[in-house]
C-alpha cells in the first residue's frame, strides 16, 4: 500500500488491485462478469474492424438491434460466457479455450480471455 496526498493535505491510501476490478468491488461473480466483459471487448472491436452498423451487426449475429445496442454499451446481463462465444464465431471468429495448472506462485485458479 502507498500514501497519497488529498486535494486538501490528507493522506490517503491507495490499495493496488488485483486485476479484476469486479473482484475488487467484491462481486461473487467477479470471474464471470470479467470473462463476460473481455469477450464484449472482442465482440466490439471486430464489429469496429468489419465497420458494421448496429443494424448489420444485428442481422449477423441473429439479434435484434436493441440486443446489438446492449453489447455495444457493455450491458451484458442478459448474456452468457457461452452466448458471447458463439457471437463470436458468428462474425467469424475462432474461440479457443485452453486449460493448464496454475502457477505455484498464484494463490488461486482464474480465468482469463486473451484476444489475439
Amino acid at each position: 500500500m502507498a500514501r497519497a496526498s488529498g486535494s486538501k493535505g490528507k493522506a490517503r491510501e491507495i490499495t493496488r488491485g488485483n486485476g479484476n476490478v469486479f473482484a475488487d468491488l467484491g462481486f461473487p461473480d467477479a470471474e464471470e462478469r470479467q470473462t463476460k466483459l473481455r469477450l464484449a471487448y472482442a465482440l466490439n472491436t471486430v464489429m469496429d474492424v468489419q465497420h458494421l452498423t448496429q443494424a448489420a451487426a444485428a442481422s449477423r449475429l441473429g439479434l435484434n438491434q436493441p440486443k446489438v445496442s446492449a453489447l455495444r454499451n457493455y450491458r451484458l446481463e442478459g448474456f452468457s460466457v457461452e452466448r458471447l462465444m458463439t457471437l463470436l464465431n458468428a462474425l467469424d471468429q475462432d474461440v479457443e479455450i485452453v486449460i493448464r495448472a496454475k502457477p505455484r506462485s498464484r494463490a488461486a485458479a482464474r480465468i482469463s480471455v486473451v484476444a489475439a
